[in-house]
């Protein structure tokens, strides 16, 4: 009977994965792609801001148009508040532009923590599982190692967890205040992607159904209607607007949300550790526990160093007159006019 059992090893159960479903009503493909039948068609317009150009860029784009439809009642911009690892003022700049858009602003914020919070606890999980895989093995755990706890261009699991996720939720409250209208409420979710960031970026759909948000409660369509733009044509919108964008890029980033993006250059990420050398000592010292580098390939010791070459070679870097990154893109006449406009306080978005 011993020799027959062992004809037949028994192997763990492996746990199969719940397939995900979608109801039956969320339709496959958007009914439309013409930016005025989108908006007409949507019960609420979301917005989402991180407080950058682009996001900025989109969200006065959107709100002209909505103004001349008579929709503005329908836009919310959300701002995914991500706490101390964000540049300092993203939150209250994002908060201003919508106040001078005159549309509704909403913040939401993850639980459990931060990204530097959440790399420790995804450490402490991934090996806690690379120990118990050696030892089912028959390995030494000590001996086994971790996957990467940082988030990376395969991982974005801080764009799942910070932000998504958090504004899903959003979304759920949203549909609740429209009430019963018996029929899924239509939401059209903005993003602020363009084709010329990135290759991935580039392949995204301008619009399309996003299907694991959507339910029989709520169609959700995700638009990304400045997809084609160049950075010229970000610059010129957030200088027809007059809505104040964020210093850092006169500082000389090329992007904003993280000060310290895990998908950012090394030019940027090199400046922000000139100008943030406390928080990039943070994210050294996770370094250092989780014993992965921050980038792939580029840690954030070596990050530090070379700032302090710079700094040594150049001196720690001098505050830029404001509009100095709309200038070199612009010129310097409509620069000084979107600084004036910028005065005003508050947008004639049917100008």
């Amino acid at each position: 009977m011993n020799a027959q059992l062992t004809l037949f090893p028994t192997t763990p159960a492996t746990k199969k994965k719940r397939p995900r479903r979608t109801h039956p009503s969320v339709p496959e493909l958007p009914a439309t792609t013409i930016p005025a039948a989108l908006l007409r068609a949507a019960d609420w317009i979301l917005l989402n801001s991180s407080g950058g150009k682009d996001s900025q860029a989109m969200a006065s784009h959107i709100c002209a148009l909505a103004a001349k439809l008579g929709l503005l009642h329908r836009v919310v911009i959300v701002h995914a508040d991500l706490g101390t690892i964000e540049w300092e003022g993203t939150r209250a700049l994002a908060q201003e532009q919508a106040r001078r858009l005159g549309v509704r602003f909403e913040v939401v914020r993850a639980e459990g923590g931060d990204l530097l919070a959440r790399t420790l606890a995804r450490f402490v999980k991934l090996k806690a599982k690379a120990e118990q895989t050696a030892r089912d093995e028959g390995r030494d755990p000590a001996t086994a190692k971790a996957a990467p706890a940082f988030p990376s261009a395969s991982a974005r699991w801080c764009t799942s967890d910070l932000k998504r996720g958090p504004i899903r939720k959003l979304i759920t409250r949203l549909v609740a205040e429209l009430g019963d209208l018996g029929r899924p409420a239509r939401i059209l979710n903005c993003l602020g992607q363009r084709a010329a960031e990135s290759a991935p970026r580039a392949r995204l759909a301008t619009v399309e159904i996003d299907r694991p948000a959507s339910n029989s409660r709520r169609h959700i369509t995700t638009w990304r209607p400045i997809h084609g733009w160049t950075d010229a044509m970000v610059w010129k919108e957030i200088a027809r607007s007059g809505l104040p964008y964020h210093e850092a890029y006169d500082w000389g980033m090329s992007r904003l949300s993280c000060s310290f993006c895990v998908l950012g250059c090394e030019a940027d990420v090199v400046l922000a550790a000139r100008l943030r050398p406390r928080k990039a000592a943070e994210y050294a010292a996770v370094e250092k526990t989780v014993g992965t580098d921050f980038k792939h390939g580029l840690s954030m010791r070596q990050i530090i160093e070379r700032a302090r070459a710079l700094d040594t070679e150049h001196g720690k870097p001098a505050r830029p007159p404001h509009g100095t990154a709309m200038a070199r893109v612009v010129g310097k006449k409509a620069t000084r006019r979107y600084l004036a406009l910028t005065e005003r306080g508050r947008l004639d978005l049917a100008a």
